[in-house]
């Protein structure tokens, strides 16, 4: 990605809710163990519903089944944080395995994506009594008879649909941004991504090595930030993000979990790599498949910026270097193995699209994933302003090709097949300051401030700060005081998911999951606009 501290944008305006403030959300009274439902977003064709059990009791609460019916016209897509199976409209939720017994006074909260515009569901109960409180309703099952099994629930299930929905997992967020494993399973981004990244290994001495060992499988994780609520032990082979990556996966089976490698700071070493690939190769599976967490890794990602061009060093190993370390790397990995790469955006002619042969390390590549993303920002402190991440042209665009329907439009054209192209989308925005001109084109002084990093913020921070005032190229745009911001939005965000079907492409991938709110807004909304 676009530098080791690399964020990628994305916005949704799913808002975080309490059952009793969001007038959408059809609370189900007050009793001993009852259940609210609240509609977190509502995009028309679909929406996300969060569901919140309590244990008003004094007494803790080892499981929950929830049965409710959803009016016509709309139907559960996925879920997750609780098993569902249905039988027409009539659906049952139940406690997964991994979430202990509920204490008195405490709730818990599961979700689901549907189908149709938000629809309060009907006949709810939990444990057989109404999901308000009161008397259960009468049995129907005759006296001296048994009642009907039940068909057991299925373990996590992927997403529906065939979209892939990637998100990058930054190394270093375990640190000042306080972004752990933990965070992908509590937002409830896990039930809704089939892949994460996990970044960054480097390349030091065109060989894959360790990116930071504390942070990858040194640190010792407390009982509170570990994903299933175990501590760490001093004596335990594997700790750090690897082993809560292991952890998650025991919980959500559909996810895989693949190793990438470089990013903007750390891909000087591909220009090495590219004189012996096979021996690169050799490193990079030695090192992933390392047998203290050979479990944890489905595959490698490669994230060179950028073969045969200038990224934060220039690289001239001629057009053909990318595409035979990634035929070395099919080879030394296998067919089963996933291998995947992040590569650049720039439609231009001539640009750097144009430097490398894509094309021709496709056959090896399970898919692509097109950086759609920093395209333009203070990175040019006196402008002009521009949105970071367009997904077409506008009049007065300061670069032709920077937007990401020309860099799609030129890999088709190479001959890469569609459904290898996943579409980019930052969860951050890129901003200016000393900015007079609300619409894009206006002059700056220099970056906006940033909580980590000047001219970059989270969207989770901007959706507050700088909300949105326009919109442009089908991305957003916001100028507050004298700051100028671009980044997505709901809205945008669901354009550029339809455009993604539209063109057939494999899905969508993020840059990066810390950027979310705490509820996974964003990711929600790139899933619900997948389908």
């Amino acid at each position: 990605m676009k530098r080791s501290l690399r964020r990628s944008l994305w916005a949704g305006a799913v808002v975080a809710v309490t059952v009793a403030a969001v007038p959408m959300a059809s609370a189900f009274g007050a009793g001993s163990v009852t259940a609210a439902f609240a509609r977190v977003q509502d995009w028309g064709t679909g929406h996300e519903t969060r569901v919140t059990v309590a244990n008003g009791s004094s007494a803790s609460v080892d499981t929950w089944r929830i049965e409710f019916d959803l009016p016509a016209g709309t139907t559960i897509s996925s879920f997750w944080d609780a098993d569902v199976t249905s039988s027409g409209n009539h659906y049952v939720a139940v406690k997964k395995s991994w979430a202990g017994p509920l204490a008195p006074g405490a709730t818990f909260s599961w979700g689901y994506n549907g189908t149709g515009a938000y629809k309060a569901p009907l006949n709810c109960t939990i444990n057989g009594a109404p999901c308000g409180g009161g008397t259960p309703p009468p049995t129907t099952t005759p006296p001296g008879t048994t009642p009907p099994a039940t068909t057991p629930p299925p373990t996590t299930p992927p997403p529906s649909g065939d979209k892939k929905v990637v998100g990058y997992f930054a190394e270093w967020g375990v640190y000042a941004r306080n972004y752990h494993v933990k965070n992908i399973h509590t937002s409830g981004s896990a039930g809704k991504l089939t892949h994460i990244m996990y970044a960054f290994g480097n390349t030091t001495g065109g060989r894959c090595s360790i990116g930071d060992s504390y942070a990858d499988y040194e640190k010792a994780y407390t009982a509170a930030d570990s994903v299933d609520g175990v501590a760490d032990t001093w004596d335990q082979p594997l700790r750090g993000s690897f082993n809560q990556l292991r952890k998650l996966k025991r919980m959500y089976p559909h996810l895989k979990v693949v190793w990438s490698f470089g990013g903007w700071t750390w891909s000087s070493g591909f220009t090495q790599a590219a004189q012996n690939p096979a021996a690169f190769a050799d490193s990079c599976y030695r090192l992933v498949e390392d047998p203290r967490w050979a479990d944890v890794f489905d595959g490698i990602d490669i994230d060179w910026e950028y073969p045969n061009a200038c990224g934060l060093q220039c690289d001239s190993s001629g057009p053909n270097a990318f595409k035979n370390v990634v035929s070395a790397l099919r080879s030394r990995f296998g067919s089963s193995a996933l291998v995947t790469a992040a590569i650049t955006a720039d439609g231009s002619s001539g640009g750097k699209i144009d430097a490398a042969d894509y094309a021709g390390a496709a056959a090896n590549l399970n898919w692509f994933m097109v950086m759609a993303y920093d395209y333009f920002g203070a990175f040019n402190p006196q402008g002009p302003t521009a949105p970071h991440s367009p997904l077409t042209s506008y009049a007065g665009i300061p670069q032709q090709g920077f937007w990401a329907d020309a860099a799609i439009q030129k890999l088709k054209g190479k001959g890469i097949p569609a459904s290898k192209l996943l579409l980019g989308v930052g969860f951050y925005g890129r901003g200016w300051t000393g900015v007079t001109q609300a619409t894009p084109g206006g002059t700056a002084t220099g970056p906006a401030p940033g909580t980590y990093e000047a001219g970059i913020e989270d969207y989770k921070v901007l959706k507050s700060s700088c909300p949105s005032t326009g919109t442009v190229a089908g991305t957003a745009y916001a100028k507050c005081g004298s700051n100028w911001w671009s980044y997505d939005t709901p809205a945008t965000i669901g354009g550029k998911m339809t455009y993604a079907k539209n063109q057939g492409l494999g899905g969508a991938f993020i840059w990066e999951l810390s950027g979310d709110t705490s509820n996974g807004e964003l990711i929600g909304a790139v899933k619900g606009g997948l389908g």
